[in-house]
C-alpha cells in the first residue's frame, strides 16, 4: 500500500521497528480514523472506542519489533483490534457476574466493598499519575478525566493532534505497567472479599 507521505507503509514500519516515534505517528495519523470508526461499530460508545484504540497504538509500539512489514499491516491492526474487542465483553460479562454474585449475597457488604476498591483504584491511580512529566500529566488529566477531545486540547495548549495522540498513548502504557506492578493489594482486597462470600 503506498501512502502520500514522505515514505511507504513498508519504509514506515521499518523505522518504526528501529523505536522511531515520528514513523509511530505517521502509521497513527493514517489508520487511527479508521480503526476508531471499526471499534465504535463494534463496542457503541465514544469513550470507550477511544480508550480501545489507545490501548491498540499501545500494543503496536511495545510489538513493534515482532511486526512483519512484508504482511499486511492492516489486517495486522484488524486482528488486534478484534482481539482487544472481544477482551472487553469477556471483561464486561465477568464483571456483570461478579457484580450479580455480590448484589445476591449482600447488598451492604457490596456497596461497602465497591467504595473500598474505588478509594484503592484511586490512590494507585494518583501515585501512578504522579509518575508522568507535568507535561504529560497534563495533556493525560484533560484528555481522560475532563474529556475534552485531542482537538480542544490541541488548541488550549497550542500543539498537534499527532502530538497529543503520542503523550497519551505513553502516560497510558506508563499507567498501565505502574498499575501492574502496584496493584497487588487491589487484588488482595478482591480475593479477600471473595472468599469471605
Amino acid at each position: 500500500m503506498s501512502i502520500n507521505y514522505l515514505y511507504t507503509e513498508a519504509e514506515l514500519l521499518g523505522r518504526l521497528k528501529l523505536g522511531e516515534e515520528r514513523a509511530f505517528e505517521e502509521l497513527y495519523v493514517i489508520y487511527s480514523p479508521l480503526l476508531y470508526k471499526k471499534l465504535l461499530r463494534l463496542v457503541k460508545d465514544e469513550a470507550i472506542a477511544q480508550e480501545l484504540l489507545q490501548d491498540l497504538f499501545v500494543r503496536i509500539w511495545e510489538k513493534r519489533s515482532q511486526i512483519d512489514a512484508e504482511k499486511s499491516f492492516r489486517a495486522y491492526l484488524f486482528r488486534i483490534t478484534q482481539n482487544l474487542v472481544t477482551d472487553f465483553y469477556r471483561r464486561v460479562a465477568f464483571d456483570k457476574k461478579m457484580i450479580e454474585v455480590f448484589v445476591r449475597e449482600s447488598t451492604e457488604y457490596v456497596y461497602a466493598f465497591e467504595d473500598e476498591l474505588q478509594d484503592e483504584r484511586r490512590q494507585i491511580l494518583m501515585k501512578a499519575m504522579d509518575t508522568l512529566s507535568p507535561k504529560r500529566k497534563e495533556i493525560y488529566m484533560l484528555i481522560k478525566l475532563e474529556r475534552k477531545s485531542y482537538e480542544e486540547v490541541g488548541e488550549l495548549l497550542g500543539i498537534s493532534v499527532s502530538t497529543i495522540s503520542d503523550h497519551v498513548v505513553k502516560a497510558t502504557k506508563t499507567l498501565k505497567e505502574y498499575i501492574s506492578k502496584n496493584d497487588t493489594a487491589l487484588i488482595a482486597l478482591i480475593a479477600v472479599t471473595l472468599t469471605s462470600i
